[in-house]
């Protein structure tokens, strides 16, 4: 459904607010004072929701999510996703020497312990005929020293309604990677003060020939109480990364019943 503009400025009072915010960077740009804090903290909220608009509005990103549903999925799938990083461009496009917990986007972190922080995080297109995302994520490593890798994927909201027990959760990944490493996905699950965290290893160790790797996990084994379940991600863990480049080309999560017993 198209969105309407009722109720925005009309296109004279947008192009005068754009022209106010040219004009202020031009008066910086030439040496002028800088503007109140305030204003610069709404510039900073400005330029995220418009990137955000940006990339979920590009017609590649509109592609993307229509296609999931022409995914085969397990009988009764109640929920698909796939990350807004993988369907639509986003700015900055990549992270250098990143710190832990910085963040490419609004859903994906990258986590480590390097003190060096050889790493390289960046968006990428994918270019493979078979692709079902427009774009993937690219891991570059040099001389990495510490001891554990991941990237952290938050899962939306609408996947926490009535998840419990009876559910499982589907992982499907395109990798790839410059010399063969093992790639876990862990899921957590927070119930108030308690994390459950359920870990598999997504296959043989993943090399340069390019593959698609399932996970599974069935709540019905995970250590859940009867509260409601209040946030879930994701980690992606790469064990022992030194020298390596890995390619995430997709990544879908989705839900649906366990079968009856």
């Amino acid at each position: 459904m198209a969105f309407g503009l009722k109720g925005w400025p009309k296109p004279v009072a947008r192009e005068k607010t754009a022209h106010k915010w040219a004009s202020l960077a031009e008066s910086l740009r030439n040496g002028g004072r800088l503007p109140a804090r305030g204003l610069r903290d709404e510039a900073v909220g400005l330029y995220r929701e418009l990137g955000t608009f940006l990339q979920l509005s590009d017609p590649r990103a509109i592609r993307a999510r229509g296609g999931l549903a022409k995914l085969i999925s397990q009988p009764g799938t109640d929920w698909r996703w796939r990350s807004a990083l993988l369907c639509g461009p986003v700015a900055p496009a990549g992270l250098v020497e990143p710190e832990a917990g910085e963040t490419l986007g609004d859903e994906i972190a990258v986590w480590h312990d390097c003190a060096h922080r050889a790493l390289l995080l960046r968006q990428v297109m994918n270019r493979h005929s078979d692709d079902q995302a427009p774009f993937g994520l690219r891991l570059e490593v040099m001389g990495f020293s510490g001891s554990y890798l991941s990237l952290s994927l938050d899962l939306p909201g609408d996947v926490l309604d009535q998840l419990g027990k009876d559910h499982i959760l589907r992982l499907e990944t395109g990798l790839e990677a410059e010399t063969p490493i093992t790639v876990y996905g862990r899921l957590n699950l927070v119930q108030g003060p308690n994390t459950e965290q359920v870990l598999r290893q997504l296959g043989d160790p993943i090399s340069r020939d390019r593959c698609r790797r399932t996970a599974e996990y069935d709540l019905a084994y995970a250590d859940l109480s009867d509260r409601p379940i209040e946030k879930v991600w994701l980690d992606l863990i790469f064990a022992e990364p030194y020298m390596n480049a890995v390619t995430v080309s997709d990544m879908v999560l989705s839900r649906y019943p366990r079968a009856e017993l």
